[in-house]
């Protein structure tokens, strides 16, 4: 290995200094990405550090000007939105007014609200957020055990980021150069697994332990007609988005632009009915939000940018792809120490940094391991060609960085919704989402095993 490459590895150990530190992760992908290229200009001639420092206003304005990217605003609204006009409240009480009489059945409709508010969201975080503060005081009123009640919602955040639409499959699919709508599609069935893998997990383990959970919820009949009354226009809306997208009938911005315009006139129409819905203020406090949080994208993304143009100068993601397919190690063994790669940061990065780190570096390792840019399926490693590797890898790399959000000792999504419950001590969250994390392993091991489960839409639509 040269000097170069050394170089590009001392950076990355610099970076994940900086992120324990707690510096902003656009901030910390800026400073090792303009640090790392002045030690390489110092080191070989080519590399002029003066000239690179001016390419910066044109890279910022390539992010900010990019069409794809105008889908992450707007998808970032629809979230905000839907949290003011109270679509995320009617979600959850429209689903206990479905599963509310089983056994365990507010936990049951915790994870379809979790799935439906991330069909709209497409974040994790704020999913388990969202969610945990209107569904963790039903349970906690219920008497669930706590370490069942917050174990819930830390997983059920996590299908935030992979219902679709969802913001991180759209950075992903730019960074690969796949078709967003395709990635989607490719979503659908093991996000649809996922939902129902939790709830039938929920039903067992109440089941063998009884005393977890109530028997069931307490609403009158008059209380069930006016939830499911409410949740008919969710589901109106979050269906169109999903189906629309599904069978081509709009673009990924244009999707976004109509749910943020239907849940905009839906939050309003709310005061036919009397109910408060959405105000001026709430429109108001959505759109700072999404000015700070598509700000925060932003700055992440061209960080990223930055970083990615330090390593490729110091020849990293090549010299990565060179050993990984002399090394002699199985693909497949490669692979999985990729996903387990993916679960180890993700305890400590958010999705959408890890995605942008990481995936640069695998990228190009998977497509030589596969046989190369113009692998065929008949003659490929894993068995498909690559356009078929993007989509089927990016379900999976996904669903291990959904896994590092519930990963002891440091989940994200744990510590956010232990910050809500305060007087569940960590453990119980710990012990309440192990059965999910391992029932996510077997949904790993099913795509790794059946690749058709995430190509099967994609192929069925095109």
């Amino acid at each position: 290995m040269g000097e170069m490459e050394l170089v590009g590895i001392g950076g990355i150990v610099v970076l994940f200094v900086l992120l324990a530190l707690r510096m902003p992760v656009g901030l910390a992908m800026l400073v090792v990405g303009i640090g790392g290229t002045y030690v390489l200009s110092l080191m070989v001639s080519y590399v002029r550090f003066g000239p690179y420092l001016k390419q910066f206003k044109s890279l910022l304005w390539s992010n900010l000007a990019s069409y794809e990217l105008s889908v992450v605003p707007l998808f970032v609204l629809m979230g905000f939105l839907s949290s003011q006009a109270n679509l995320s409240s009617d979600l959850f009480r429209g689903m206990n007014a479905l599963m509310g009489r089983f056994r365990g059945g507010v936990a049951m409709s915790a994870i379809a609200a979790c799935a439906g508010f991330g069909a709209v969201c497409g974040s994790s975080l704020a999913t388990a957020s969202t969610m945990g503060r209107i569904a963790l005081p039903e349970l906690q009123k219920l008497r669930y055990a706590p370490s069942l009640a917050t174990g819930v919602l830390a997983a059920g955040g996590t299908l935030g980021i992979l219902i679709p639409p969802s913001v991180v499959l759209v950075i992903y699919a730019i960074i690969v150069e796949a078709p967003i709508v395709e990635m989607f599609r490719a979503a659908v069935v093991p996000g649809l697994i996922a939902v129902g893998f939790f709830i039938g997990l929920i039903a067992l383990i109440v089941r063998l332990k009884p005393a977890l959970a109530p028997a069931a919820s307490d609403l009158t009949r008059q209380e069930k007609r006016q939830a499911l009354r409410r949740l008919v226009p969710v589901l109106v809306i979050f269906g169109a988005i999903i189906l629309g997208l599904g069978f081509g009938l709009f673009t990924p911005t244009p999707a976004a632009a109509v749910g943020v315009f239907a849940i905009f006139v839906y939050g309003f129409g709310q005061r036919l009915w009397g109910r408060q819905g959405l105000t001026l203020v709430g429109v108001k406090a959505a759109i700072l939000d999404t000015a700070v949080t598509s700000g925060m994208i932003y700055f992440i993304l061209f960080g990223a940018e930055v970083l990615k143009g330090f390593f490729s100068r110091a020849g990293l993601p090549s010299a990565l792809a060179t050993w990984a397919v002399t090394s002699g190690l199985d693909p497949w063994f490669i692979l999985v120490v990729m996903l387990a790669v993916l679960i180890v940061l993700g305890c400590f990065m958010e999705s959408l940094a890890m995605i942008l780190v990481v995936i640069p570096f695998f990228w190009p390792v998977l497509v030589d391991l596969n046989g190369g840019d113009y692998a065929t399926a008949a003659s490929a490693t894993f068995g498909m060609d690559t356009e078929q590797l993007k989509i089927w890898f990016g379900i999976l790399a996904l669903i291990v960085v959904e896994l590092g959000l519930i990963t002891p000792p440091v989940g994200l999504n744990v510590f956010i919704i232990n910050g809500l419950a305060k007087d569940v001590p960590m453990s119980q969250t710990f012990k309440g989402v192990m059965p999910f994390f391992s029932i996510e392993i077997v949904r790993v091991g099913l795509l790794i095993i059946f690749p058709g489960l995430a190509l099967f839409l994609p192929t069925l639509l095109s």
